[in-house]
C-alpha cells in the first residue's frame, strides 16, 4: 500500500510546477505522509566519514531541505546522513521564477535557485531545536548575492551553525550565484577556508566542488584542501554542460543534475582520489545500486543523492542500499572501505 501511495503521489506531483511540487513534498514529510522507516543499516553498510559514524554511506544532498524544516522525518527516511541548506547570513529570495525544470526524458533537472533561503538565524534556530541522534545532520554554507565579502559570509554562517550541526559544507561550486565559482581559485579558496576554519570549533568542514574544473584547477583545489584542514570533499555539484540532452528544457540556464551528470562527476571523483587522501563524497547522477557501487569503487567513502528522488521517491533509498549491500557481498567486500577505490583506474 505504501508503494502504491508513493507512486500515485509522485505521478500527481509531476503534473504541477516543479518548485510547487517540491514544496508539497516537504509538507508531506512534515505531516508524516511519506515512508520513514528509520535509517537503513547493517554491519556491511555501517561506515565512518571524517570521524562521523554513519549507519550507511548514502546521504541526502543539500538543496532538498533548504530551510531545515523537515530534519526529523528526513533522518528517519533511510539516509545515513542528511545535509540541509544552503544558508546565507541574510535571508534572500533567490532568482526569479521559474527556476526549476524537470528534464523527464533525461532523468535530470536544471535549477537556478540562487541560494533562496530563510537566512542563517532562522535555519540555525531550527537546527538547534533538532534532537541530534544516530544520523548526522550538516549544513551547506552559502554567501549572499549582494555581499561585498563572500568569504566573510561563509565564516559568519559557520560560526552561527557550528554548535548545532555534525558537519558543515563550504559551497563554492553553485553556478547560480554570479562569480561564486571564482572562489575555487587557489588563492581565494585558501583565504576563504582559513576564515571558516578559524571559527568552526570542533565541527568538521567539507568542501563541495564543481564538476567543470579543468585538471589544473582540480589539482589546485586538492592542494588547498590537503593543507587547509578540510575533513572531506563533496564531488560534485551541478554542471553547466548540456551534452546529449533531449528535453525541451535543455537550454535553460542553471545547473544540470541527475543521470547525465553521473559519468562526468564520477571521473572527477576518480581523478581527485589520486590527488588527495581526504575522504570523498560521491554525488551526481546516482539512481541505482550499481551507480552507488560504481562511485564507491571509483574512490568515494560516502555518497549523496537528490534528483533521483524526484523520479523514484524516498523508497529509492532502501532500494539502493539493499542492492549496494548485495553487490558488495557478491564481490566479497565486508565493509565500504574494502570496496572503496577498487576500480579507480576504470574512470581515469
Amino acid at each position: 500500500m505504501n508503494a502504491l501511495m508513493e507512486r500515485l503521489g509522485l505521478t500527481a506531483l509531476r503534473q504541477i510546477d516543479p518548485e510547487r511540487a517540491h514544496g508539497l513534498a516537504i509538507r508531506a514529510l512534515q505531516m508524516g505522509l511519506t515512508p520513514t522507516p528509520g535509517p537503513v543499516t547493517s554491519e556491511r553498510l555501517k561506515t565512518t566519514l571524517a570521524g562521523l559514524a554513519l549507519p550507511n554511506p548514502l546521504g541526502l544532498a543539500a538543496g532538498f531541505d533548504k530551510n531545515a524544516t523537515a530534519i526529523a522525518p528526513l533522518t528517519r527516511a533511510g539516509f545515513g546522513f542528511v545535509e540541509v541548506g544552503a544558508a546565507t547570513p541574510l535571508p534572500q529570495p533567490g532568482n526569479p521564477r521559474p527556476r526549476l525544470f524537470r528534464l523527464r526524458e533525461d532523468a535530470a533537472s536544471i535549477n537556478r535557485f540562487g541560494f533562496n533561503n530563510d537566512g542563517a538565524a532562522a535555519i540555525c534556530t531550527r537546527l538547534a531545536a533538532h534532537k541530534r541522534g544516530t544520523v548526522p545532520v550538516g549544513l551547506n554554507l552559502g554567501a549572499n548575492k549582494t555581499s561585498t565579502d563572500r568569504a566573510a559570509d561563509f565564516a559568519a554562517v559557520m560560526e552561527a551553525a557550528r554548535d548545532h550541526v555534525d558537519f558543515a559544507t563550504v559551497n563554492v561550486s553553485s553556478p547560480n550565484t554570479e562569480k561564486l565559482r571564482d572562489l575555487q581559485g587557489k588563492a581565494a579558496l585558501s583565504g576563504l577556508l582559513e576564515g571558516v576554519m578559524a571559527v568552526r570549533g570542533n565541527t568538521p568542514v567539507f568542501l563541495k566542488i564543481s564538476p567543470d574544473l579543468s585538471d589544473a584547477e582540480l589539482a589546485d583545489v586538492a592542494d588547498v584542501a590537503n593543507t587547509s584542514g578540510v575533513a572531506a570533499i563533496i564531488t560534485t555539484n551541478t554542471t553547466l554542460d548540456r551534452d546529449g540532452l533531449r528535453s525541451r528544457h535543455k537550454g535553460e540556464a542553471g545547473g544540470l543534475a541527475g543521470k547525465p551528470l553521473f559519468e562526468k562527476s564520477t571521473r572527477v571523483l576518480a581523478r581527485l582520489s589520486t590527488l588527495t587522501n581526504l575522504p570523498l563524497i560521491g554525488v551526481g547522477g546516482i539512481s541505482t545500486a550499481q551507480d552507488a557501487y560504481d562511485k564507491i569503487c571509483a574512490g568515494a567513502s560516502a555518497l549523496q543523492l537528490y534528483t533521483a528522488l524526484v523520479y523514484g521517491g524516498l523508497s529509492l533509498v532502501p532500494e539502493i542500499l539493499s542492492g549496494l549491500e548485495n553487490l558488495m557481498a557478491r564481490d566479497g567486500h565486508t565493509t565500504i572501505a574494502d570496496a572503496m577505490g577498487t576500480r579507480t583506474q576504470d574512470w581515469i
